[in-house]
């Protein structure tokens, strides 16, 4: 592993030299997201591998090009799992992508994001160093909290070489209820049942149906399930649906046509601006087909951002992919870019076009 690290070190400060870039890729299964890749393919899959995996501690380290399901699946054998569900989108998504993506499954809204899962990380950076942030317990912490500020940048400010992360048991019991509601009411039960003791670990609602997801201890979640009622999904249904949402196989997700995600408050109404699927308690909805313009505003007047999740290159282009940035926040992405990747050799664009 130190020759293909010499390597790269190698490749790097050859690009900076004569102003070459470098698009780094895992395992691809997430390179439709983000602004387009532009630059040198260079792939860093080879380096994968788990370092080291303390079950009494619930903590594992792992190569970037680790494949995430090797990875469930050593957690698996001892009854644990990484709770914020990351999709995966394909066999050889890793957790460098995982963590550089920084995209949560259903259960977000329940056990946090992929980012507080995080406990440290090895970075190769621009100047060609190789810097370690964090370890393998909490609160390992001063200045900038490198490892969280990792997650979503898109290999923007460096390689990432090594993730620690925090693992939980898998839950005891689960069952899954839906119900039969339009989008006002739905999002009026999401926050309703937000502010009670229930062990809600996941929700979403499309075209007319509500769908919760119950996690934890036996008792909590059959007392949850005879207080909210609903219509009791088989075990292999629910098991399949939350899949398919987790990894976008839901027939809403189909087709060819822009996707825009919305984060937005939990209380926010309805946009009315298309196609729907909420999620996350009410806080992240999804839209098909609709404006781009008309996305952006509405979610700027709810106090929100959008995202275009999926949109072809000229789209990309015209309205780019995330929210604008407020002058202040630019300056900070300007500020964390020219720190670590001071040559912008990296994944140029994949963010905003400046950065």
């Amino acid at each position: 592993m130190d020759a293909l690290i010499d390597s790269w070190l190698g490749r790097i400060g050859e690009a900076g030299a004569r102003g070459g870039k470098l698009a780094i890729r895992g395992g691809g299964s997430k390179s439709f997201y983000g602004g387009v890749e532009t630059g040198e393919p260079f792939a860093v899959g080879e380096y994968r591998g788990i370092v080291a995996y303390e079950p009494s501690e619930l903590v594992v380290t792992a190569r970037a090009g680790t494949r995430l399901a090797d990875l469930a699946a050593t957690l698996a054998a001892k009854g644990q799992w990484l709770p914020c569900e990351p999709p995966h989108f394909g066999s050889q998504a890793t957790v460098g992508g995982m963590l550089a993506c920084g995209l949560s499954g259903p259960r977000r809204q329940a056990v946090g994001a992929v980012r507080d899962f995080v406990l440290g990380v090895r970075l190769l950076d621009g100047r060609g160093q190789i810097l370690t942030f964090g370890g393998q317990v909490m609160k390992n912490v001063a200045g900038y909290d490198v490892p969280r500020l990792l997650a979503g940048s898109l290999g923007t400010l460096g390689v990432i070489l090594e993730v620690s992360l925090k693992v939980l048991p898998q839950p005891v019991a689960e069952c899954s209820l839906r119900f039969a509601v339009d989008e006002a009411a739905a999002l009026q039960r999401l926050n309703q049942w937000g502010g009670r003791p229930l062990p809600i670990s996941a929700s979403a609602w499309h075209d007319g149906v509500l769908t919760l997801r119950l996690s934890g201890a036996a008792a909590a979640v059959a007392a949850a399930q005879r207080t909210l009622g609903g219509e009791l999904l088989a075990a292999a249904d629910a098991a399949a649906f939350w899949q398919s949402l987790r990894e976008h196989e839901h027939a809403f997700f189909a087709g060819e046509g822009p996707l825009w995600r919305l984060g937005l408050p939990s209380v926010a109404p309805p946009p009315g601006l298309g196609p729907t699927l909420i999620e996350w308690g009410g806080a992240q909805r999804w839209l098909r087909g609709a404006d781009a313009a008309a996305v952006r505003a509405a979610a700027a007047r709810a106090g929100g951002h959008a995202t275009l999740f999926r949109g072809d290159a000229a789209l990309k282009a015209a309205v780019g992919v995330f929210q604008p940035l407020s002058e202040p926040l630019a300056r900070i992405h300007r500020n964390l870019k020219q720190a670590f990747d001071p040559l912008r050799i990296f994944n140029p664009g994949r963010m905003y076009p400046d950065l």
